[in-house]
C-alpha cells in the first residue's frame, strides 16, 4: 500500500493533466493537426504551473491516496475469494479457467466501483476546478463530499458510476490476462506461478495493464465527463446520462475524442500497476514462507 501512496504522488500531475484532457480536450494551442503525446504534456504542465502554481499539479491527490485503501482491498479480496469458490466448486485445485477469472475480476471491479464512486467524483472536481471560474471551489474531501450530498443528492456522489461499471471490463481483461501471461512465463521457465522472479511479474502487469487500458479508456473520458458536471439548483447538467455525452463528444470531437489522455494515462498507470502488482506478489509470498508451519 505504501508502493501504492509513493506511486500516486509521484504521479499525480499527470493524473491531473489526463482529467482535464478528458474533461475540456486539446488547449485551443495544441487543437489543431496531430500533436505529440509529448508535448501535450510539457503544454499541461507549463500552463498548470503558469496559472495554479505547483499545487495545481496536486489537485485531487487527498482523494486518490485515500481511494487507494479500499480500492486494493476490495479488489484483492473480493478476486480472490471469488476464485477461489469457483475453484473449490470445481473440485479443481488447479489454475483457475479464463471464464473463472473474468467472472471474479468483474465481481471485484463492481463492488470497487461501487465502493469508492464518491472519492473518485470529489477527486475528478478537485482537479478540474481551477479550470470552472465562478464556482465556489472545495476546500476538503470532507466538505466536497457533503456539499455534493447536500446540493445534487445521492445521484451527485454517484455521478459516472454506469460507465465506471461498464469500466469492470476493464478488470475483467487486466487480471485474467495477468494471470494467463504469468502462467505462460511459468511453462517457459518450467517453474510455478509462485516462483517467477519480479522482472517476470513486471512484465506481465504492465502488457496486461496497457492491453485493458487502451481497449477500455473511452470509458474513462465518459465516466471524467459525468463526474465533473455540476448540478444547478434546478438539475440542469450538460450531458443528461451517458447516451448523450457518447453523441456529444462524437459530434465535437469525433472519435479521437474518446481517447484524450490516454497516452498519458499509459504513462501513470502503467508504473502504478507494476509496482502495486509486484509489491503485491512478494509481500503476499513472504508472508506466506513466514506463516507457514
Amino acid at each position: 500500500m505504501l508502493a501504492g501512496v509513493i506511486s500516486a504522488t509521484v504521479l499525480c500531475p499527470l493524473d491531473v493533466i489526463k482529467t482535464r484532457l478528458q474533461v475540456y480536450g486539446l488547449p485551443s494551442n495544441l487543437s489543431s493537426g496531430a500533436t505529440p503525446p509529448g508535448k501535450v504534456i510539457i503544454s499541461g504542465f507549463q500552463q498548470i504551473l503558469k496559472n495554479e502554481g505547483l499545487p495545481g499539479l496536486y489537485r485531487g491527490l487527498s482523494p486518490t491516496i485515500l481511494a487507494l485503501f479500499p480500492t486494493w482491498a476490495v479488489t484483492f479480496s473480493v478476486y480472490n475469494h471469488v476464485k477461489g469458490l469457483l475453484q473449490s466448486k470445481d473440485g479443481n485445485n488447479c489454475e483457475p479457467s479464463v471464464q473463472a477469472n473474468v467472472l471474479a475480476a468483474s465481481c471485484a471491479g463492481i463492488a470497487t466501483a461501487t465502493a469508492t464512486n464518491p472519492l473518485w467524483v470529489v477527486k475528478t472536481r478537485l482537479q478540474t476546478q481551477g479550470m470552472r471560474p465562478g464556482v465556489v471551489p472545495y476546500q476538503s474531501i470532507l466538505s466536497a463530499l457533503q456539499r455534493i450530498a447536500k446540493e445534487e443528492g445521492i445521484r451527485g456522489l454517484y455521478s459516472g458510476l454506469l460507465p465506471s461499471l461498464v469500466g469492470v471490463a476493464h478488470v475483467a481483461i487486466q487480471l485474467p490476462v495477468y494471470e494467463k501471461v504469468k502462467l505462460y512465463f511459468a511453462k517457459r521457465d518450467n517453474t510455478t506461478v509462485d516462483n517467477l522472479g519480479p522482472t517476470e511479474v513486471a512484465m506481465c502487469s504492465s502488457g496486461s495493464k496497457i492491453a485493458a487500458s487502451i481497449i477500455t479508456y473511452p470509458h474513462e473520458v465518459i465516466r471524467s465527463k459525468l463526474q465533473e458536471q455540476v448540478r444547478d439548483r434546478l438539475g440542469a447538467v450538460r450531458y443528461s446520462g451517458v447516451t448523450d455525452c457518447i453523441k456529444q463528444v462524437y459530434k465535437k470531437e469525433g472519435f479521437p475524442g474518446f481517447y484524450r489522455g490516454c497516452a498519458t494515462n499509459l504513462l501513470r498507470t502503467t508504473p502504478n500497476a507494476v509496482i502495486t502488482f509486484t509489491s503485491y506478489e512478494m509481500i503476499n509470498r513472504l508472508m506466506h514462507q513466514l506463516l507457514a508451519p
